[in-house]
This record gives C-alpha cells, sequence and structure tokens, in this order.
C-alpha cells in the first residue's frame, strides 16, 4: 500500500484508490462478492468479477434494500442505523480503515446490527479511525437484509445474510495483507442482529479458519428461529407479495417490493408447541437454524476461539423509553412481556421483582425484553463456550447509564457502541434526541473520555492479543465510575 493522500491498493480482484485521512487510511465499498441482483438475490454470494484499470474507493457505496429508520420515538438512531437504502447493485462490500505504514496489524471485521431488516456499514458510529489510530485494520461490511438475506425459502440456501459475512471473511484471509492487516489474526465482531450473526458464525463449519477471535456485543445464542417458526414468516410474505413461496417465485419481485412488505410482517406470532419466538416479535427475520449457535457451541464448534460475549444491563429500555412506554407499562404489560418468554409469565415476574423490588411495571418489563432478546441467549453462549474448556472465554456488562430521554435511557441497547468506537465527539450523538444526552459541551466530560478509552482499549487489546485485560472468571463492568 502506498502512502500517499490516495493511497492504492491491489487486491485479488482488482486495484483500489482511497484517500488518507489523519491516522488511516481508508477504502470505502469495495466488493468482496458479486452483486446479488434478480435470482441472484436467493443464491448463496458469488465471487466478484475481477476489474481493469483503479476502482474509486474514496466514498461510500450503495447499501442493501431496506426501510429508513431514522426515527426512534425520542431519539434519533441515524447514527446507528446509517441513511437507510442507498441503490446500487454493488452493495456486498467492505469498508477499510488502515493504520498507514503498518505489516502484519490485527484485523477486526465487524458485523452491523439493525434486527436483520436495516443498517449498513455506512452508519457514522463504524467510523474506524480510532482502531487506525491504535494500530488495529478495521473492516465493516454490509450483508443482504430482510427478505434477501432471511427469509427462508425453497429452492434458496438458507441464512443468506451469514453467507455473505463468511463471504467477506474469505475476501479478509484473501486480501487484507496488501492492506497491512495480518490474515492470521482475525477478530470478528458484531453487536445485535450482528453479534447473532457473529455467534452463527462461530457455530458454522464452514468458517472455520476464516477468524481467530470473536466479540458477540449484546447478541442473543439462542437467537434463532426454527424451520416451522420461519416458515410461518415465508408464509406470510409470500401472502402478502401475491406470490407462491418458492426462490423462483420471489425472484420476480423488484427489491422495493420486499421493502415495502416489511411492516405486513410486524407482529407475526412465532410461538409454537416448543419454542417461543426469540425475538419477542420485534422482527420476522433471523437466523434459520434446526440448532441454536449455543448449542452447536456446547457441541464443540468454535471451542478453539477465544470469546468475548457481554451485554447492557438495561438492554430492554431502548424499546420502551424513547416511545413514552416505560412510564407508561402496566403490570399486564409486563406480563405480557413475560408471557411472550416465559412458559409462567407469573413465576417469572415473580423472580424478576424479588430481584429488583422497587421496579416499576414497566422496568420489569424492560428487564424481561433485555433477557429475552439478549441476556439469557448471551450467558448460555458464553456458558456453553467457557463449558468446552478450550480457549478462554470473558464476559462483560455495559453499566454506564445515559442520562438521553430525561434520564431515563440508562445503559440501554446500543449505547456502548460509541465507547467502543470511541466516537463519542460525533455530533448527532447529542442534543435533544441524542444517544448520549443533551448536554451541550463541544467536549465530552473527562469520565465518558476515560470510560471510552478504556472500552475501546480492551477491544483493541483482545483483537491484538486474545486478552481483553481481565481475567475470564471475572466478568467485567465498564461504568464509568472510579
Amino acid at each position: 500500500m502506498k502512502s500517499t493522500d490516495e493511497p492504492v491498493v491491489t487486491t485479488a480482484e482488482g486495484t483500489v484508490r482511497g484517500r488518507a485521512d489523519g491516522t488511516a487510511h481508508v477504502f470505502h465499498g469495495i466488493p468482496y462478492a458479486a452483486p446479488p441482483t434478480g435470482a441472484a438475490r436467493f443464491a448463496a454470494p458469488a465471487p466478484h468479477a475481477p476489474w481493469q484499470g483503479v476502482r474509486d474507493a474514496l466514498r461510500p457505496g450503495p447499501t442493501a434494500p431496506q426501510p429508513r429508520r431514522d426515527g426512534f420515538g425520542a431519539l434519533d438512531m441515524t447514527p446507528y442505523f446509517g441513511p437507510g437504502w442507498v441503490p446500487g447493485d454493488d452493495h456486498l462490500t467492505v469498508d477499510v480503515w488502515a493504520p498507514p505504514g503498518v505489516r502484519r496489524a490485527p484485523v477486526l471485521v465487524f458485523v452491523h446490527g439493525g434486527g436483520f431488516v436495516t443498517g449498513s456499514a455506512r452508519a457514522p458510529l463504524y467510523d474506524g479511525t480510532a482502531f487506525a489510530r491504535d494500530g488495529v485494520v478495521l473492516v465493516t461490511l454490509n450483508y443482504r437484509l430482510g427478505v434477501a438475506g432471511f427469509l427462508d425459502l425453497p429452492g434458496a440456501p438458507p441464512n443468506r445474510g451469514l453467507l455473505d459475512v463468511v463471504a467477506a471473511l474469505r475476501w479478509v484471509r484473501r486480501n487484507i495483507g496488501a492492506f497491512g492487516g495480518d490474515p492470521g489474526n482475525v477478530t470478528l465482531c458484531g453487536q445485535s442482529a450482528g453479534a447473532t450473526l457473529t455467534a452463527g458464525v462461530l457455530a458454522h463449519p464452514g468458517a472455520e479458519g476464516l477468524f481467530h477471535r470473536a466479540v458477540v456485543q449484546s447478541g442473543n445464542g439462542l437467537g434463532a428461529f426454527s424451520p416451522d417458526q420461519a416458515a410461518r414468516v415465508t408464509r406470510a410474505a409470500a401472502e402478502a407479495l401475491g406470490v407462491a413461496p418458492t426462490a423462483a417465485e420471489f425472484a420476480r419481485v423488484p427489491d422495493a417490493g420486499f421493502v415495502e412488505v416489511l411492516p405486513r410482517l410486524a407482529g407475526l406470532d412465532l410461538r409454537t408447541a416448543d419454542r417461543f419466538d426469540p425475538l419477542v416479535g420485534l422482527s420476522p427475520f433471523s437466523l434459520v437454524l434446526e440448532r441454536q449457535p449455543a448449542e452447536a457451541v456446547a457441541a464443540g464448534e468454535g471451542a478453539d476461539v477465544p470469546l468475548v460475549v457481554g451485554t447492557n444491563a438495561e438492554e430492554g429500555n431502548l424499546y420502551l423509553v424513547p416511545q413514552g412506554e416505560l412510564t407508561a407499562s402496566t403490570s399486564r404489560d409486563a406480563r405480557e412481556a413475560a408471557a411472550r418468554a416465559h412458559a409462567d409469565p407469573d413465576a417469572a415476574l415473580a423472580r424478576y421483582r424479588a430481584r429488583r423490588p422497587h421496579a416499576s411495571p414497566g422496568e420489569l418489563r424492560a428487564a424481561v425484553l433485555g433477557d429475552a432478546l439478549f441476556g439469557t441467549g448471551s450467558r448460555r453462549l458464553a456458558e456453553a463456550h467457557a463449558g468446552r474448556g478450550g480457549a478462554p472465554t470473558y464476559t462483560y456488562e455495559f453499566g454506564w447509564r445515559s442520562p438521553a430521554v430525561d434520564g431515563l435511557l440508562g445503559a440501554a441497547h446500543t449505547v456502548e457502541l460509541p465507547f467502543v468506537f470511541d466516537r463519542l465527539d460525533l455530533p448527532t450523538l447529542r442534543g435533544p434526541r441524542g444517544l448520549l444526552g443533551d448536554a451541550p459541551a463541544p467536549e465530552p466530560p473527562a469520565a465518558l473520555t476515560a470510560l471510552a478509552s478504556e472500552t475501546h482499549a480492551a477491544w483493541v487489546r483482545f483483537a491484538r492479543t486474545g486478552d481483553p485485560g481481565w481475567a475470564p472468571t471475572e466478568p467485567r463492568r465498564f461504568t464509568g465510575e472510579a
């Protein structure tokens, strides 16, 4: 890689031109697979055709078809979800932030969240400048979403979004050395849906050897749908689109049709006689597996991969606080939430009340949601991995409470991301609708800066050495308190 204002790198598929940006050489929109168009939207990712000449990688590229989700009640979630659908065929791409002049640097590959239906590498939070500053090559990626990525269809391979992540890891193995990264020192990290995907990749035999460490950040090792549950979504989507439930029929529907149908799939009851809905109705899409990732890991998949698993202390707050539902929730609402995730909701609520004797109905409801979506599945994944007695398992809890939404948001889902990426300076994170609260100060308080340094350094250290800085037997709490 040439160290100029416009660094040029030759990959296995062709040459790309990026830009120098302070401590990083930045490359946007490099294809790792062929454009998923037409019938190829429902096929496994295929190799991208080589190109001649130099391909510009100066600006962010297209994103997977998706609805725009900037508003989230009282919060502006644009930093997290990004710009929505930016049309373009070549959207199976990676972005790379590389420290200039470094060879064999550790590599962190980040998989975004968004409920399996939204999100992209273009989200402002996922700027990799701080990682490059600290000697780590950061790779972010787009993958197929919604119907194209996760609808289970006869005649199509399942979990195409997961196959995209595996294809991106293969691109990293082929090409990251040209950017100064070490293909033998790759950490796969995901958040939310991206963390559940990371757990799925950890348990996926076809990904063996493509990465060497993993971080499951507010994901769910029990988050996959069974084939029977997925079939309900497929029937509902086919009925709403007026086509037969086959890959051949769905291939005739334009991308806009898949985006427009999403509201009609919201709120499907996916509970069966032997399974709860692992996403408690929040998304009609997830991985589709006979065996949950945590169960596959318990059987030995990924046992030799050092693993960090963690959650935020108040994950469920994101789904109630910005919408005004934390304070408006009743005891009946809390019980209905428990019934979505527990065979005996009254006994479950009694356990939550015993641990939180002064909690309001809304706080109990948020705790139930947080465990159902992230907490229980994360614990099971960590226990399964540690139980194999192979590579170390590290756990953490992020407990810093955001003062956003009148001080109620707390340590909600996604709040840790600005700290992991050391992006407290992002303007859209502050203000009346900002994820970090409305403090107008141009510089974050010293305590927050210290917490960002501590959190980011743990991810950097794990990517570099496989040790985040605490013992596997002692969960780490990130609170920002002295």
